[in-house]
């Protein structure tokens, strides 16, 4: 995995079980975005791109930017009474909104 990321058991898992209904060729990208009300927000997605700003180990691609914010961070999957989803646990996080979708570093 990416050397400056965790990622739980659990979050391994679940990229693999999602990638392995996708076409092969298909990563599982993390991107910080700004937006939310807090000014960022992670986001979750399936590329098939690898551009010349990414990091890829495996399955997983970050982007060069990405990665700096998420230096030192967890990433887990997570099974609420909500639903289930993927966190990220970030160190560099200072606040975040009430919804908990989007921080401030």
């Amino acid at each position: 995995m990416i050397k400056e990321i965790k990622f739980s058991k659990e979050a391994v898992e679940k990229i693999n079980q999602l990638l392995s209904k996708k076409p092969s060729g298909t990563f599982f990208r993390i991107a910080v975005k700004g937006g939310g009300c807090s000014g960022f927000k992670y986001d979750f997605s399936f590329d098939d791109k690898i551009e010349d700003a990414d990091i890829k180990d495996k399955n997983i691609v970050i982007d060069k930017s990405s990665l700096e914010m998420l230096k030192g961070s967890e990433v887990n999957y997570v099974k609420e009474l909500i639903g289930t989803s993927f966190k990220i646990s970030n160190p560099k996080t200072k606040s975040s909104c009430g919804c908990g979708i989007s921080f401030s570093l």
